[in-house]
C-alpha cells in the first residue's frame, strides 16, 4: 500500500465513518454505500458552486482500487470541472483513513458526477437563473 500525497482540495465535500451495517459477506464496505457518498458529495460541492435543486444524471466509471473497511474514515472530496446551462459536472475523489496501525490514506476510487438543476416540477433548470 502506497501512501498518496493528499488531494489538493484542502477540505472534503464530506467524512464519514464506515459502520458494520454497511458492510457485504466478505467484510468490506458495500460498493453501493460508497456510491452513495460520491453522489452526496457531488450534490454538496454542485450546491457549493450555485444554489439549487440537483438531481444526478449519470456517474461515470467507478472502479475500487482498494477496499473499504468497517472503521475506515472516508473523505470524499468534490471538485467542479465543468458547469453548463442545466448542468455542473464534478469530480468526486475517495480517500479511506485506515483505522488498524500504521494509520495509512488510501485512494479508494473516483467519479465523475453529472448534477442537473431543476425546478419545482422536475425540469431541467438554467444554472444561471439563481
Amino acid at each position: 500500500m502506497t501512501q498518496l500525497p493528499k488531494p489538493p482540495i484542502a477540505e472534503p465535500a464530506i467524512r464519514v465513518v464506515m459502520m458494520p451495517r454497511d458492510t457485504n459477506s466478505e467484510g468490506s464496505i458495500f460498493g453501493g454505500v460508497i456510491l452513495s457518498y460520491i453522489d452526496q458529495a457531488a450534490f454538496v460541492e454542485a450546491r457549493r458552486q450555485v444554489h439549487h435543486r440537483y438531481v444526478t444524471v449519470c456517474m461515470r466509471e467507478v472502479v475500487f482500487k482498494e477496499p473499504v473497511f468497517t472503521g475506515d474514515v472516508l473523505s470524499l472530496y468534490g471538485e467542479t470541472k465543468r458547469i453548463g446551462k442545466t448542468s455542473i459536472t464534478v469530480q468526486v475523489k475517495v480517500m479511506a483513513e485506515r483505522s488498524r496501525p500504521p494509520t495509512t490514506s488510501v485512494h479508494v476510487t473516483d467519479a465523475e458526477v453529472v448534477m442537473v438543476a431543476i425546478d419545482d416540477h422536475g425540469k431541467p433548470k438554467d444554472i444561471a437563473s439563481a
